[in-house]
């Protein structure tokens, strides 16, 4: 049984293999490093799986912005979602994404953008964000760049680029 929750200092260099391992470069790894030391950081949006007292998933989420004409609105980064390898396909990241986006909801967040796969991220109601107006700071397809309405009606008159923290900038 997979149990979710939030991350313990305690676990930091767990979570660090884990995202290391998942992406095969430590890129990932260190974003997670950096963003704890971030102002606005939020230990309650970096959760863990753990199955059988081993630390098996991770997903963070932090704040961002959308730079719209109405001034900044915050948003959430979903990044980076890992899996140890030998426990992939088997519903973990699924998991962690449910949890993570109702602990989001449950913090008061309102929209998170996320880059990755269509095909993963569409399950949870993820879509194309230059369909509601958004922009990637990144050289990146259209159709990888996502984002959802926690609350309906969250996008609403919302367009603009979307300005990642500082410690996205070196991955």
């Amino acid at each position: 049984m997979v149990v979710i929750r939030p991350e313990n200092f305690t676990e930091y260099a767990d979570i660090f293999e884990v995202n290391r391992l998942a992406f095969g470069q430590e890129d990932e790894a260190k974003l997670v490093e950096n963003i704890r030391y971030i102002p606005n950081f939020n230990s309650a949006l970096s959760l863990v799986a753990v199955e059988s007292d081993r630390l098996v998933g991770h997903i963070l989420f932090s704040e961002i912005a959308i730079a719209s004409f109405r001034g900044d609105m915050t948003a959430l980064a979903l990044a980076p979602l890992a899996v140890l390898p030998e426990f992939q396909n088997r519903g973990i990241g699924s998991q962690l994404v449910r949890a993570g986006l109702k602990q989001c909801q449950i913090l008061g967040y309102k929209i998170v953008i996320v880059l990755g796969h269509p095909n993963f991220y569409s399950r949870f109601g993820f879509v194309p964000a230059i369909g509601k107006g958004m922009r990637s700071p990144f050289s990146v397809p259209d159709e990888t760049f996502m984002v959802l309405e926690l609350v309906a009606g969250a996008l609403t008159g919302i367009s603009g680029m979307v300005k990642y923290s500082s410690p996205f900038n070196r991955v």
